[in-house]
C-alpha cells in the first residue's frame, strides 16, 4: 500500500444545486506528470485516491468571481428588506456555508449547507449554551467572567469554541476558510474585506482563548517576550536563517547525502507480531531492531528495504524480574546495542517510573533492576534517553539521561569508583546521579532529546522549549516561548540546527541558528540568541484529514535518523491515529513554497504524504541513514501497529496511479 497525497484546496462550487457541488470533479486535470513528487501536495485521507486522478486548483478565478457577483445580485432584493442601508446588498457578516459529506469514500464532496447565512464571534462560558447574542466582538457579553471564551456561531448550524482543534485553514485567493466542528465546513466570503475582517477577528479571539489576555501589543509582549516578537508578528520576522539553511541543505555533497526527485513510498515487508501486542519500537543502527510487547521482545533483522523477523522472540523471565508484570513504556538501547533499558510507569495512570530493568540482548535475560535515587531518597523519572544521538552504538557506554517534571540529570550504571556494579550481590542496585539539576519551581518538563554532541532540548507542559548545552543542565541557553499547547514529544537534528516539537494538533519546527555580535553563526545551544530569532513554522493536517483522523492526537514526531556530521535529515514523520504523516524537510524550509503564500500568522505547511494502516499506529520511525541505498533518498520507514510491523521504502520509481 502506498501513501496518499491528493489536493484538498479545491474551488467550491457556487451552484445552487447540491448535486453540482461535488468535491474533486472529473473535469479537473491531473497534476503534471513531470512535477517533482518529492514536493508533497496537500493530502486527503482517502485510501482509494491512490487509484484516482489527482485534481488541482484552477489557475483562474474569473468564473468564480462572476458567480459571486451573480450571487450578490440574486440576494440583493431579499437582503435589502432586512437592512436599512440599501447600498449594502447582503447582511453584515454574510457568508455561504458548505459542508463536506461522504467521508473518505469515492463519493465524498462539498455540498451547500446554507446559500446565505451570517457568522458572529460570541463571548460565552459554554460552547453549547443557548446564548443568542450574535454581536461580533461584543465585549458586554462576558459569559461567566474569567471562564468565558470566544465562540464562532454560523447561523443555526455551527457553534464551536475557537481553538486549535478547529484546524482552521485559510485560502486568501478563494476568500474561503475551512475548519472542523463536528464535521468539516467551509465558509465562502463575498468580498476580500469581509474575508480579511473575519481572519483578523478570528486570530484575536484565538489569542485570547489561548492565553487569557486580550489580543494587543502589550499582552503579546507578556506572552512572547520582547526577543520573540517575530513569533507574534511573523510577517515582520527575519526569515534569512531559514533561507540560508535551505540553500546549504540543497548543496550537500551527493556522495554524503544523495538528493533525488520523484519519490514514492513502496511497501516492502510486513511482519505479524509475536509474543503479544507491540508496545514500543527500538530501532537499531547495527544489525537488529526490537519490537517490545508486554510479554517479551521480538528480534528483527535490519535490511536496506526495512526490517524483517528472524523468528526470535525472548520472553521475560517471570521468576527473575517484575518486568513481566508491567508494560514497558520506553526501551533504550546502549552498549553497542547489546543491552536495553526498559522503563515502565508506576501505574497505568501516571507516566513516572521509580526504576528500570536492564535487559541483556545476547543472553536474553533481565540482568538487573535499577532504582532511581538521589541523596538517599527514592525519586521518579518521566523519560530517559541516550547521552547523544549516536550513543547507543558506543560499546563502553554506561550513562544515560533522565527527565522528570522538575529534574534533568545524567545517570551512571557504574559505582562511584568507576567500576561496574556487582549485580550478583545487589538485587536492586542504585543508579548514580552524576550530573543534573532539580529545579525548585515548576518547570513541568514533559519530553527531551539530544543532539550529536550531547546538547539537550526539553519540551514542557506550558509549551516552552528549552535548550541546554552539553556541559550544563542548570541554566538553559535559550528558552523558546510556548504557543499555547503542551509539548508532548521533541526531537532535534544531529547538528542541533532544527527542533521539532509535537503538540496534540500541530507540529512546530524551530530554527536554532543565529548570528552573534561577532558575526559568527551559532545555535541556541551554544549561546544566547537574544532578539536574533527566526519565527517558527507549523506543520498541520488540513481539516479534511484532521476530521478523518478522529479524536486522535499527533504523537512522537521525529526527524529521519543520521549520526554523522555533514549529513542532513531529509524527512519528518509523525503519527495520528491510523495514519503516519510524512513531510519533506527541505520543502518545509523553503519560504517560497506555495503553502506559505498569502498566509496570515505563522507559516503553516500542509504538504505531506499519508501512510494509512488498518489499526492505530504505535510508532513510525525512519531507520538509520546507513540503510539508505543508491536508488533511494532515505532509509526505510518502519510503521508498527499492535499486531504487525510494516516497512516502506522511498523509491525513485513512480507508483502507477
Amino acid at each position: 500500500m502506498g501513501a496518499n497525497h491528493s489536493r484538498e484546496d479545491l474551488e467550491l462550487s457556487d451552484s445552487d444545486s447540491e448535486s453540482e457541488s461535488e468535491y474533486g470533479s472529473d473535469s479537473k486535470t491531473r497534476q503534471d506528470e513531470e512535477e517533482d513528487e518529492d514536493n508533497y501536495s496537500d493530502a486527503r485521507t482517502t485510501p482509494s485516491s491512490i487509484d484516482r486522478k489527482h485534481p488541482e486548483t484552477p489557475s483562474s478565478l474569473d468564473d468564480v468571481e462572476a458567480k459571486l457577483k451573480a450571487l450578490k445580485l440574486k440576494y440583493s432584493n431579499t437582503t435589502t428588506n432586512n437592512n436599512n442601508n440599501n447600498n449594502n446588498p447582503t447582511p453584515k457578516n454574510a457568508v455561504k456555508l458548505y459542508v463536506h459529506v461522504g467521508g473518505n469514500s469515492q463519493n465524498s464532496k462539498w455540498v451547500v449547507a446554507d446559500k446565505l447565512t451570517v457568522y458572529s464571534f460570541v463571548k460565552s462560558g459554554n460552547a453549547n449554551d443557548s446564548d443568542d447574542d450574535e454581536n461580533e466582538g461584543n465585549e458586554e457579553n462576558q459569559g461567566n467572567g474569567e471562564s468565558a471564551w470566544w465562540v464562532l456561531k454560523i447561523g443555526s448550524r455551527v457553534r464551536v469554541k475557537i481553538d486549535e482543534n478547529m484546524q482552521m485553514k485559510a485560502f486568501k485567493e478563494q476568500k474561503r476558510v475551512d475548519f472542523v466542528a463536528n464535521g468539516v465546513w467551509a465558509l465562502k466570503f463575498f468580498g476580500e474585506e469581509e474575508y480579511k475582517r473575519f481572519i483578523d477577528t478570528y486570530q484575536n479571539c484565538l489569542f485570547e482563548n489561548t492565553y487569557g489576555f486580550e489580543a494587543n501589543d502589550e499582552n503579546r509582549v507578556k506572552v512572547y517576550g520582547k526577543d520573540f516578537m517575530g513569533w507574534a508578528k511573523p510577517e515582520a520576522a527575519d526569515d534569512s536563517m531559514w533561507e540560508d539553511a535551505g540553500d546549504s541543505f540543497g548543496k550537500s555533497p551527493e556522495k554524503e547525502t544523495p538528493l533525488r526527485v520523484n519519490h514514492d513510498l513502496r511497501e516492502e515487508f510486513e511482519e505479524a507480531a509475536k509474543g503479544g501486542a507491540i508496545q514500543s519500537l527500538a530501532l537499531g543502527a547495527l544489525d537488529n531492531s526490537f519490537l517490545i510487547s508486554d510479554s517479551g521482545i521480538q528480534v528483527v533483522r535490519n535490511y536496506t528495504h526495512g526490517i524483517s523477523g528472524k523468528g526470535v522472540c525472548v520472553n521475560f523471565d517471570k521468576e527473575r524480574s517484575s518486568v513481566a508484570n508491567s508494560t514497558p513504556r520506553k526501551a533504550l538501547l546502549l552498549r553497542a546495542e547489546t543491552n536495553m533499558l526498559l522503563m515502565s510507569p508506576v501505574t497505568d495512570l501516571k507516566p513516572h517510573s521509580r526504576g528500570l530493568h536492564q535487559f541483556d540482548i545476547e543472553t536474553g535475560k533481565v540482568v538487573s533492576e535499577w532504582k532511581f535515587e538521589k541523596d538517599g531518597t527514592d525519586i521518579t523519572m518521566r523519560d530517559i534517553t541516550n547521552d547523544s544521538k549516536g550513543a547507543q552504538m558506543d560499546p563502553s557506554g554506561s550513562t544515560f539521561l533522565g527527565l522528570d517534571d522538575n529534574r534533568l540529570c545524567r545517570w551512571d550504571m557504574r559505582d562511584r569508583n568507576g567500576m561496574v556494579q556487582n549485580l550478583v550481590d545487589e538485587s536492586t542496585p542504585v543508579l548514580n546521579w552524576t550530573q543534573g539539576h532539580q529545579f525548585s519551581r515548576g518547570t513541568n518538563f514533559q519530553c527531551f532529546a539530544t543532539t550529536g554532541d550531547g546538547s539537550i532540548v526539553v519540551g514542557s507542559l506550558d509549551g516552552k522549549i528549552r535548550l541546554y548545552s552539553s556541559s550544563s543542565m542548570r541554566q538553559a541557553k535559550t528558552a523558546f516561548p510556548g504557543l499555547g499547547s503542551p509539548i508532548t514529544h521533541v526531537d532535534v537534528t544531529y547538528d542541533g540546527k532544527w527542533i521539532l516539537g509535537t503538540t496534540d494538533t500541530y507540529l512546530i519546527l524551530i530554527c536554532t541558528l543565529f548570528i552573534d555580535k561577532n558575526g559568527s553563526t551559532k545555535t541556541g545551544f551554544a549561546g544566547r540568541m537574544g532578539n536574533r530569532i527566526s519565527a517558527p513554522r507549523l506543520l498541520k493536517l488540513n481539516p479534511l484529514d484532521s476530521h478523518m483522523a478522529g479524536a486522535n492526537k499527533f504523537r512522537s514526531a521525529q526527524f529521519s535518523w543520521v549520526t554523522e556530521n555533514g549529513k542532513q535529515e531529509r524527512h519528518l514523520v509523525a503519527t495520528v491515529g491510523k495514519f503516519s504523516v510524512i513531510w519533506n524537510f527541505q520543502q518545509v524550509k523553503d519560504g517560497s513554497h506555495g503553502c506559505y503564500q498569502n498566509q496570515v500568522g505563522l507559516k503553516s505547511c500542509y504538504c505531506y504524504k499519508i501512510v494509512p494502516r488498518d489499526d492505530s499506529i504505535v510508532e513510525s520511525r525512519f531507520m538509520h541513514d546507513k540503510y539508505a541505498v543508491s536508488d533511494s533518498p532515505e532509509a526505510p520507514l518502519v510503521v508498527a501497529t499492535p499486531m504487525k510491523v510494516s516497512s516502506f521504502s522511498i523509491s525513485s520509481r513512480r507508483l502507477q496511479i
